[in-house]
């Protein structure tokens, strides 16, 4: 079991280091994903290629048709673990991200990057609180989605998502 302390090294040279809280949230939530992937595999795959087996269709439309159950499966099971009351809240937020990956492949941009490079050419003026400065960085970012971005044709980033959503119905 990888997941647990080894006793034994610091034998060789040092004891393991301890991980942060942060490292053991990512390390949780995003490297158990091969895991989570093994087990939604056994609970759904079967069914789902049984259920197109019938079907007199083409490979890449039943290829495709297994993707769509299988990420329509995963969604179901996602939104039933949740509270209720976080739902909409959740999916609002994933579709949000959803339509900025649209707009990324779309455009061959990285928006996070795009405005991670614009906040670092802030700087803090000379005598200015940290306070003053974190608040003004968040005014600046919170303003970069609404300006017109040279690598989506002059389009601002938040219209771009908005219009990749509308495509695909989600922001209704």
């Amino acid at each position: 079991m990888s997941d647990e302390f080894d006793p034994n090294a610091g034998l060789f040279g040092g004891d393991e280091p301890e991980k942060s809280p942060e490292e053991l949230h990512m390390e949780y939530v995003f490297g158990k994903n091969p895991h989570r992937t093994s087990a939604l595999t056994d609970l759904v795959y079967r069914a789902l290629l049984a259920s197109i087996e019938e079907d007199d269709l083409p490979e890449e439309a039943k290829r495709q048709l297994i993707f769509k159950m299988t990420a329509n499966s995963v969604l179901d099971i996602m939104m039933e673990a949740l509270d209720p009351a976080l739902r909409e809240e959740v999916m609002i937020a994933f579709d949000g991200y959803i339509g900025m990956c649209l707009v990324n492949m779309n455009f061959d941009v990285d928006l996070m990057s795009e405005l991670s490079k614009a906040m670092m050419t802030v700087e803090q003026a000379e005598g200015e609180s940290d306070e003053d400065f974190d608040r003004r960085l968040a005014d600046m970012e919170e303003k970069w989605w609404t300006i017109p971005q040279p690598k989506l044709s002059m389009r601002n980033p938040e219209d771009a998502i908005r219009e990749q959503m509308m495509k695909y119905g989600l922001n209704e």
